[in-house]
């Protein structure tokens, strides 16, 4: 499956996707807008780079605290908030750290991605935790974009 396969499934079944990225820089959500028809689908896109904007955009700041923004509890409020900002079907949540060590957030394992999606309508999130290896930022996005697509695949059946 790709994303071709994901908007066709997401219109026939009427279903709305948004996603809140931050490591990723948009990847997810510019995947999906290359796919004709995501318009019908893909409601909202944020990329959140810095906690600020993770903060206003829904993320408990305690969370942050608590966990670190490099954390699965930081990628289910990132899927959780956007889904229910935008009131979409599902929200996608991608934090974590691509081969760089964050100065401003020092906790949390360096080159781990959390990978959280939001279903509203069973009120449960799908994770996955994945190892950035790749030598180029590019490449991990690519490696990360193909999770998601596998667990949307997963999600969607």
């Amino acid at each position: 499956m790709d994303f071709n396969d994901i908007v066709k499934k997401l219109t026939e079944s009427s279903k709305t996707i948004s996603t809140m990225e931050s490591c990723t820089g948009g990847e997810v959500a510019s995947s999906i807008t290359n796919i004709e028809g995501a318009g019908d689908v893909l409601k909202f896109s944020a990329v959140t780079y810095c906690n600020e904007y993770k903060i206003k955009m829904g993320v408990s700041e305690k969370v942050i605290k608590e966990y670190s923004v490099y954390s699965m509890e930081t990628a289910d409020e990132m899927s959780k908030n956007i889904s229910k900002f935008t009131n979409s079907d599902y929200g996608v949540g991608i934090t974590g750290k691509l081969n760089k060590i964050d100065k401003n957030n020092p906790h949390g394992e360096d080159n781990i991605v959390y990978i959280s999606i939001y279903d509203k309508e069973g009120q449960k999130f799908t994770h996955e935790k994945i190892q950035a290896i790749r030598k180029s930022r590019k490449e991990n996005k690519e490696q990360i974009v193909k999770k998601v697509i596998e667990m949307l695949t997963k999600i969607l059946k």
